[in-house]
């Protein structure tokens, strides 16, 4: 009797042991954890699409009409300033500028001998006048026969890099007929557009003699290894997308950036006194974000809230919040507006320290 009374009671024990184990585990379940914004002075990084382009990138033509005779340089050369890159046949214009030498030489003879006659008085000072323009006008289309042999070398005007040939050799270009590209890459200009809003801030932020520096992220989702400077801004924004236009520039020592890539300009924008928020914090409702507050009573409301930037797991507040407010951490899905609820409060400090912990 002893042993069966001995085991009812420790069955009772062992019941209301588990009852409250249960019901502590159950109450610990209940409590939500609770934090504030907090005040820091932070950098957030501005994304835009760009434009890589050379700093010279120009259309090498041919400049008189022949047979290309001979092709100095191969594609993807580096050229440097000078040297001489196509060769258009020259025996017709080799043979123009003997014809010119010629007569220039046969005008000379007349004007001497013109001018002989004339100091002695044998002929009038018109005469000596216009062989004296016959003179000059046969120099002057020596010069220019000079000018046209000249013209079928096309030469390197500025140390650069050789694009894909748009002609073969033997081909009959015509004047004007483009050869190919050359391009300076010892520098690169990146374009980015930037909207009038953002246009605006920083005009505000930035000191008018300033030049802030921007990184480049490459196609392969790598950052350049120098950094580039902003160095102007058009004139103009673009009607149709409310945007404008700045130009970084970079150094390209490496040749590793080349005409016509993409990329994006990541530019820094401070923020002073920024209200930090963890991104888990919020929800949204048609577009707009809002976060739970919970208020003196305990009790649940939802807040809309204007987001100014966005960080690695935070958000910058513009609007809605301050450092006072308790806004729910974890939980969100499990609450319901105005309901009453138990919390623990986390220092901001230690859950921004501990953010991907928190995060989803």
């Amino acid at each position: 009797m002893k042993r069966i009374l001995m085991l009812v009671s420790l069955g009772a024990t062992l019941c209301i042991t588990s009852c409250q184990s249960k019901k502590e585990e159950k109450e610990e379940a209940t409590k939500f954890l609770v934090t504030n914004p907090v005040v820091k002075d932070t950098t957030t990084i501005k994304e835009y699409v760009a434009q890589i382009r050379s700093i010279s990138h120009i259309e090498l033509r041919a400049q008189e009409r022949g047979y290309l005779q001979k092709i100095f340089i191969d594609e993807g050369q580096f050229v440097k300033k000078g040297q001489l890159l196509f060769q258009i046949m020259p025996n017709l214009y080799q043979a123009e500028q003997q014809k010119a030498q010629a007569e220039a030489n046969f005008a000379e003879i007349e004007y001497k001998n013109t001018k002989r006659l004339a100091d002695s008085k044998v002929v009038a000072p018109n005469e000596l006048a216009m062989a004296k323009a016959k003179w000059d006008k046969a120099k002057a289309e020596l010069a220019l026969t000079s000018v046209h042999l000249q013209f079928t070398e096309i030469r390197a005007p500025f140390d650069g890099i050789i694009d894909r040939f748009h002609v073969r050799l033997g081909s009959l270009v015509d004047e004007g007929e483009l050869l190919t590209e050359l391009s300076d890459n010892s520098k690169m200009w990146v374009y980015y557009n930037v909207p009038e809003a953002e246009y605006l801030d920083y005009k505000q932020k930035v000191k008018a003699n300033d030049k802030p520096s921007v990184s480049l992220l490459m196609a392969n989702n790598k950052i350049f290894n120098h950094e580039g400077i902003v160095s102007t801004i058009e004139a103009d924004f673009d009607n149709e997308t409310g945007n404008i236009a700045f130009r970084a520039t970079f150094p390209n020592q490496e040749g590793l950036l080349r005409h016509g890539e993409t990329g994006n300009i990541e530019m820094k924008v401070p923020f002073k006194n920024a209200l930090l928020i963890p991104q888990k914090a919020t929800f949204e409702v048609l577009d707009k974000k809002y976060v739970y507050v919970i208020d003196k009573n305990n009790e649940v409301k939802s807040r809309e809230i204007t987001i100014a930037a966005e960080l690695p797991h935070l958000f910058i507040i513009s609007k809605g919040l301050s450092t006072d407010d308790k806004i729910l951490l974890e939980g969100i899905r499990l609450v319901k507006e105005n309901e009453k609820i138990e919390y623990k409060l986390e220092k901001p400090e230690y859950v921004l320290s501990h953010l991907e912990l928190y995060a989803e």
